[in-house]
């Protein structure tokens, strides 16, 4: 499901709730939908429910109305009221099949030039080039000290994490003797298909900070994932077609890490 196709969706969620009287409010021309400044908010989010609440209504009983109406519908995962009743929307990539997805993404030629970047002198002496350059990108309220920290709460060092561990995982998977294979992949992959997914459009759109985000959220998603669903077999598990499948979606998801952050001027190490 592309952002158009979910901002038409939850356009016709608000149309139908006020044609059965549930809602009594004006239909609006259009409904925004874009990606959260933070990982862990959900694929997309959308202040519908407060722009309609200016005709009249709580916005917060407003967005439950919507909420538990779009979880009705295809492709939509699991949808979340956030804050004064924004609503935070998963996708299950439902509109693609995983294997379609991971094909995809193996078969893409993504912008590789570097976007227009120019991190201040004296963040590039004090952070470094790579540091610096994620700096720009970052929302204003984020420690830049953090930056230069390998930790779970420098969201640069996640990115590049998991690029690296999908490398390790080919790697790991080439001293075992198998290769990747695109196949049916586990249910609980569908944040990071939708993340998969999006990536060619997020790309062409040349926005430094969406495409930042959009790298955020597919390494938290990648990380979840691989966490759950082993990539390698164990012990003396003989390696399974499953085991191909999600080597497959480990590299496709190295690959976008890989060129998001050559976009921004960041280097994408394979160890780290």
């Amino acid at each position: 499901m592309t952002p158009a196709d979910l901002s038409r969706t939850v356009l016709h969620t608000v149309r139908r709730a006020v044609e059965d009287d549930e809602l009594r409010v004006p239909v609006p021309e259009r409904v925004s939908v874009r990606v959260p400044p933070h990982p862990g908010c959900g694929d997309y989010a959308t202040n519908v429910a407060l722009q309609l609440a200016k005709a009249g209504g709580d916005a917060r009983e407003i967005a439950g109305v919507l909420r538990r109406r779009l979880l009705a519908q295809s492709g939509i995962a699991r949808v979340d009221i956030a804050g004064p009743g924004f609503l935070n929307i998963t996708l299950d990539g439902a509109g693609a099949s995983g294997e379609e997805i991971v094909r995809e993404v193996f078969a893409a030629e993504y912008e590789q030039d570097s976007l227009p970047l120019s991190p201040r002198v004296a963040e590039v002496a004090r952070l470094g080039g790579d540091a610096a350059r994620w700096s720009a990108v970052s929302p204003p309220g984020l420690d830049r000290s953090l930056l230069l920290v390998q930790k779970d709460s420098n969201p640069l060092f996640r990115v590049r994490y998991a690029h690296a561990r999908a490398r390790a995982l080919s790697r790991n998977a080439h001293d075992l003797g198998f290769d990747a294979l695109p196949g049916a992949v586990d249910s609980g992959a569908g944040p990071l298909l939708g993340a998969l997914a999006d990536h060619a459009r997020v790309s062409a759109a040349r926005a430094p900070e969406r495409l930042a985000r959009h790298l955020e959220r597919t390494a938290e998603a990648f990380l979840k994932w691989q966490a759950a669903c082993p990539v390698l077999p164990r012990g003396d598990e003989k390696p399974l077609a499953v085991h191909r499948a999600r080597l497959a979606l480990a590299e496709a998801t190295g690959k976008v890490l890989a060129n998001g952050l050559t976009q921004l001027g960041i280097t994408a190490p394979a160890h780290l």
